[in-house]
């Protein structure tokens, strides 16, 4: 059964009921709200007259664009995950905890964190402060060094997904997608990097190696729309992009996105320096590069308040990231 913020209190009730999470008679729910955006699933926050929480559902296609299609068992990724990480001592201050899992509903029950923002708007405040990156280096080496099972889930059919949108359609000419209707120029921005053949190559052995298995648990979308913020804590959420890789695609697209907001590339050698692990640097650089470029000339476009000169560099930056 799917639901969604239309479906009557009185059905999802039943639905919980049904899949042994709401066991108490005398619990009723009282209120269902969306806690954001969700791009990919239909998130919503159930409140109850003695608790809330968060129901996570996954849809044969993503939410947000429904002409996309997308493999409806991420949800089952998301689920391993979680559990994976459940007894790592900071992790469990960083991520929810699962309160309940029916593969059979593509349900996902997570603990409520509360009234939390995403922290995109660091990307209109020209800086992330070093305790928030150094705190983030730290949840992510810790991701990275968790045990996992053997059985992990591949998520390849998402990860299929992930990769044209960063290694592929970017870098496409006449690929459907207007740039200047998201900023005049933009599309003349583009095309010298879309018609460089070595930069594409260059793209595309990093984007096989992604496609490659590898033995490092990986968020797989670690940027501020992943990142919740409630006071001064930070919570990571939305790993349905998680599989088993290489510590430098998490780490790359927490630089590019660093970069993004200082517009400074001294964040790789912070990364570095606190990163507990032996770093690839050029590889680092590479998926960063990557990273920044398919943000501002590809199809997953950010909330960033930038002039075409400001992309242009950001864009050469880019560029030097990749090839250099």
């Amino acid at each position: 059964m799917f639901i969604d913020q239309q479906t009557s209190l009185e059905e999802i009730k039943k639905l919980l009921q049904k899949i042994d999470f709401l066991t108490d008679n005398n619990e009723n729910i009282i209120k269902v709200t969306k806690p954001g955006e969700g791009n990919m699933n239909v998130v919503l926050r159930i409140k109850t007259n003695l608790r809330s929480f968060i129901l996570k559902q996954s849809r044969p296609f993503v939410q947000k664009y429904k002409n996309i299609d997308a493999p409806i068992e991420r949800i089952d990724v998301e689920y391993q995950f979680y559990k994976t990480i459940a007894n790592n001592t900071l992790l469990d201050k960083h991520l929810p905890k699962i309160l309940q899992y029916n593969s059979e509903n593509h349900l996902l029950i997570l603990e409520d964190l509360g009234e939390c923002e995403d922290m995109t708007n660091l990307y209109n405040s020209d800086e992330i402060e070093i305790q928030q990156l150094e705190l983030l280096i730290n949840v992510i080496a810790n991701i990275h060094n968790s045990k996992t099972p053997e059985s992990y889930p591949e998520n390849k059919g998402l990860r299929l997904l992930n990769h044209q949108h960063i290694f592929e359609l970017p870098f496409i000419e006449n690929n459907g997608f207007s740039l200047n209707d998201i900023q005049p120029g933009l599309e003349e921005l583009s095309i010298p990097y879309k018609k460089d053949i070595l930069l594409k190559e260059r793209i595309k052995e990093v984007g096989n190696k992604y496609l490659s298995e590898g033995k490092t648990l990986l968020h797989g979308d670690y940027y501020p729309g992943s990142w919740m913020r409630k006071g001064n804590d930070i919570y990571i959420i939305d790993p349905e992009f998680s599989f088993l890789g290489f510590a430098e695609f998490d780490l790359g697209v927490l630089a590019a996105h660093a970069i993004l907001i200082s517009q400074n590339r001294t964040v790789l050698s912070t990364i570095e320096k606190n990163y507990p692990q032996k770093i690839d640097s050029k590889l680092l650089n590479q998926v960063a590069g990557i990273e920044i470029m398919r943000r501002l000339i590809g199809l997953a476009q950010l909330s960033i308040s930038l002039t075409i000169k400001e992309k242009g560099e950001l864009l050469k930056t880019a560029y030097s990231l990749v090839m250099d």
